[in-house]
């Protein structure tokens, strides 16, 4: 049975069921669309939308009178840019926009001060986009696979930072500016071309250290309450003198649930994802303690 298929301007049939349900949610993910239905940008009381893997090339400016949309998933679509309105979302917390075709982001991006976790992961990004500098309450930011090589000295003004995932690009050496940040729980280097580190012990909020699939002979030096991920990592924590730390999970299932839910989804609760056809999701939202 094919993808269906909604006319440019409707909503599908089943979205007034949805709608009914009180929760303020719609599901539009699978479905075959160039663009966003203008109709949806006219329930100014949704709070979840989502609409993954559908195929959309647009969105429309009229996105930014979802006044009160909290979650917003957008990923594995073919996007190469966004308009202006969706930087007009005051309440937006969540945004999934891994694997488009994004080159950068909007200078307006800035202006989403509640968004705390930040999927752009799959995406052509040579250049770390400045606007998300000015974001302070973001909390998780997902970053593999793009085309990083370096990320810039004013990183630290990013203070409540607390999941980095930086795997897949194209950093040759130890970005300087991590060194600062104080207060990462998790950060993710897997799959670049490092050849060392620098001694982390500066990160004192470290709980996980991943730095598989690099060019380096050993594991860095940490603290040893840091669970390390890579070449000599298992010796490394063999040799401590306390007992190895439990990690979190590192790349589990994308949660859509409530944030006060979020600890429990990621410990092994049951969680609703979604991904590409025969895919999985290559990263961690958050950690138990990341929202602290």
């Amino acid at each position: 049975m094919g993808i269906a298929e909604s006319t440019p301007d409707e909503l599908p049939s089943d979205a007034e069921e949805q709608l009914r349900s009180g929760e303020q949610q719609l599901e539009l993910s699978g479905r075959r669309l160039r663009r966003l239905p203008g109709a949806v940008c006219a329930l100014s009381r949704l709070q979840k939308l989502y609409v993954s893997g559908t195929g959309l090339r647009e969105l429309p400016e009229e996105i930014e009178e979802l006044r009160e949309l909290r979650i917003l998933a957008l990923d594995f679509n073919k996007l190469e840019r966004l308009p202006d309105g969706l930087c007009r979302l005051p309440r937006l917390t969540r945004l999934y926009l891994g694997g488009n075709r994004l080159l950068a982001l909007p200078a307006d991006f800035a202006q989403l001060q509640s968004l705390r976790c930040l999927w752009i992961e799959g995406n052509f990004l040579r250049r770390f986009p400045r606007p998300l500098l000015r974001l302070v309450a973001l909390q998780s930011l997902q970053m593999g696979d793009n085309r990083l090589r370096a990320l810039p000295a004013e990183l630290p003004r990013m203070t409540g930072l607390r999941g980095l995932w930086l795997y897949g690009n194209r950093f040759e050496e130890f970005p300087p500016a991590l060194l600062r940040m104080g207060r990462l729980h998790i950060l993710d280097l897997d799959r670049n071309r490092l050849g060392g580190f620098p001694d982390l012990h500066p990160l004192r909020a470290l709980r996980v250290f991943s730095y598989d699939h690099n060019p380096v002979t050993g594991p860095p030096r940490v603290a040893d309450t840091v669970f390390l991920v890579g070449e000599g990592a298992v010796e490394r924590m063999a040799e401590r003198d306390e007992p190895t730390p439990r990690p979190p999970p590192r790349r589990p299932a994308r949660a859509f649930e409530d944030e006060e839910e979020e600890d429990l989804l990621i410990g092994g609760g049951s969680s609703r994802a979604l991904g590409p056809p025969g895919g999985s999701l290559p990263a961690l939202e958050a950690a138990p303690g990341l929202g602290t």
